[in-house]
């Protein structure tokens, strides 16, 4: 319940509305080791019991420039009421903690332009590509 109120909080900043099926699938592919690969970040330091106030989605896909796989980080999430307060950061961190032991020759991620609020975290904790994204129409 906690990663799917997480998600669809996500979703609806950028302003996107999945079907019920894609969180069932996505969920599935998490829970079945498919390749997809999710952390909660737990905050139990605000009072009685633990809250849960940030979402990671990564994954591996082979390179064909390294040995190593790359590791992309699809989605991040942190609650309104806590960003600023470094679980941001933390997620990130914690990435590149565990990419590393697996051998991956990089993290990387996107995200949208009018994300400032991340990217002023982004500039901090990452390296600004040259690379611009298409896709199929």
């Amino acid at each position: 319940d906690v990663w799917d109120e997480l998600w669809g909080a996500y979703l609806a900043f950028y302003d996107t509305d999945l079907p019920d099926g894609q969180y069932e699938l996505t969920w599935q592919r998490i829970m079945d080791g498919e390749g997809i690969f999710a952390v909660l970040a737990v905050d139990d330091e605000g009072g009685p019991g633990e809250q849960v106030v940030g979402l990671m989605h990564y994954m591996y896909h082979p390179s064909t420039w390294t040995e190593g796989p790359y590791c992309y980080l699809q989605d991040l999430y942190v609650v309104q009421d806590v960003r600023g307060g470094g679980v941001g950061r933390a997620l990130i961190e914690e990435l590149y903690s565990v990419a590393e032991e697996e051998g991956a020759s990089q993290v990387y991620w996107l995200t949208q332009g009018f994300n400032e609020t991340a990217r002023y975290l982004y500039d901090r904790v990452g390296e600004l590509t040259p690379f611009i994204k298409y896709k199929n129409r």
